[in-house]
């Protein structure tokens, strides 16, 4: 088949990607059921490896539910989104070398549109993204599914297609009769609301989707309805092109038990504060506007904004202004989550001489008696443990002799580590006084041993 003038685009998608990372630099866990996200009793998943959803286990589901899903014999690992960021670069770098301007939309996901293949017939697109695919199983060690078509909604249901690990190319010949029988669902931008309308009318394929007159679409959807039509009906002219910088920056953490008193909210506060600060140094910004939402034991949600006298990316001015406007549980009700973003987001840092007049109302420090802070949220890397003992599972840890490993477990008194990184292969596991001298607390980026 010729593609003379076939626009080509590729949407590269990794692999449970979170999961995948975790098989990669702790090689132990290759081949079984992974879940990542938090351990607590209302922790979600925020990845799950391809051996646990054969059990049903999915991202976004609560990891109580993930963990009985999967018979006991799922390894649960806290995030390490450091790892995650820093691997997803060494993939984008690749992208960007391969196919030139990219358009990432996520931490593993982008669109490419690689001018070499501008006209180009489908074997030979075929051949680039099998390339593109084997050069980053080669270079990072880690399974992505590429979908090429005419544009990017069609590429994207392509690389979903694809998975896992697979390639799927579609021209504009071959659209109707891929896409025509799947699901209405499948098309980006048709949400479970969307898909419930128009299975009320009977729709419930692309290909009924796009048979349906204009006018029916605009009713029961709205103008982004018909514009979603289009794409789906593949005219879908969207240029490949870098997003705009992120306009805020934002952490979660949900408590293990809700908080009825502001002393009890407080070191969660801290905690997620510090969270929505570290990818605020990411970014590379300062910001003006920080915001408090904590949802309370009936799901209400309660905002609150304070925006400081001059943009600040300084940790401590940043905690002290979330804790000024954050809602109090004596009032609003028992609060089971606490976020706090960032915004109003720039360049320019000026330095404020009195910060501690630019926000008003800080509450006291809370006491020795304030109740702990609870397990983070899936976008949150977990506060390292000191190395005093306090060791952590899944956390990273390092021995003087034996180098860097992971705690398996720990409790009576002793901790146990298997050591090994991407570099190593499986390692085996020993087990140490918890107050061992030589234990310290890991760099997690030297798992990827790179």
């Amino acid at each position: 088949m010729t593609g003379a003038g076939q626009r080509w685009v590729v949407h590269v998608d990794m692999d449970a990607f979170f999961a995948s990372v975790e098989q990669l630099t702790r090689p132990t866990l290759q081949g079984r059921p992974v879940l990542v996200g938090g351990m607590s009793g209302r922790g979600v998943v925020a990845g799950a490896s391809y051996e646990s959803r054969v059990y049903g286990a999915r991202s976004a589901m609560p990891m109580s539910q993930a963990v009985r899903l999967c018979r006991g014999r799922a390894v649960v690992v806290r995030p390490r989104f450091i790892v995650y960021s820093t691997v997803s670069a060494r993939v984008f770098d690749i992208l960007t070398r391969e196919a030139g301007t990219i358009e990432k939309l996520s931490v593993d996901e982008g669109f490419a549109e690689p001018a070499v293949l501008q006209g180009a017939d489908r074997d030979t697109a075929e051949a680039w993204a099998r390339n593109l695919q084997a050069t980053v199983d080669r270079e990072v060690g880690l399974p992505c599914s590429v979908g090429v078509a005419g544009g990017k909604s069609d590429a994207k249901m392509a690389s979903d297609l694809a998975k896992p690990h697979g390639v799927t190319v579609v021209s504009r010949a071959e659209r109707r009769e891929v896409f025509g029988p799947r699901p209405v669902g499948d098309l980006w931008g048709i949400g479970p609301v969307a898909r419930g309308r128009l299975a009320e009318v009977g729709v419930v394929t692309i290909g009924q989707f796009t048979a349906m007159d204009d006018a029916d679409v605009r009713s029961l959807l709205g103008t982004v309805g018909l514009q979603t039509q289009a794409y789906a009906r593949g005219d879908d002219p969207r240029p490949v092109a870098p997003r705009a910088r992120a306009k805020q920056v934002s952490a979660e953490r949900t408590l293990e038990v809700d908080a009825a008193t502001t002393a009890g909210v407080l070191p969660v506060l801290a905690a997620t504060a510090a969270a929505a600060h570290r990818r605020l140094k990411t970014d590379g910004r300062a910001a003006r506007t920080v915001t408090v939402k904590t949802r309370t034991s009936d799901f209400q949600a309660h905002t609150r904004s304070i925006t400081l006298a001059a943009p600040t990316d300084d940790l401590d001015e940043i905690t002290a202004a979330a804790r000024s406007v954050v809602p109090h549980p004596e009032e609003s009700g028992a609060v089971r989550l606490v976020g706090v973003s960032l915004s109003g987001l720039t360049d320019e840092r000026q330095v404020v001489l009195f910060p501690e007049l630019a926000v008003p109302g800080d509450l006291p420090e809370p006491g020795p008696d304030t109740d702990a802070a609870t397990d983070a949220a899936p976008d949150a890397d977990p506060a390292p443990a000191d190395s005093s003992g306090h060791w952590t599972p899944t956390q990273d840890i390092r021995h003087r002799e034996y180098g860097h490993g992971w705690v398996q477990g720990t409790g009576s008194g002793v901790v146990s580590i298997r050591f090994e990184t991407r570099a190593t292969g499986p390692g085996r596991t020993r087990t140490f006084a918890v107050d061992d001298p030589d234990l310290s607390p890991a760099d997690p980026l030297d798992s990827l041993a790179w």
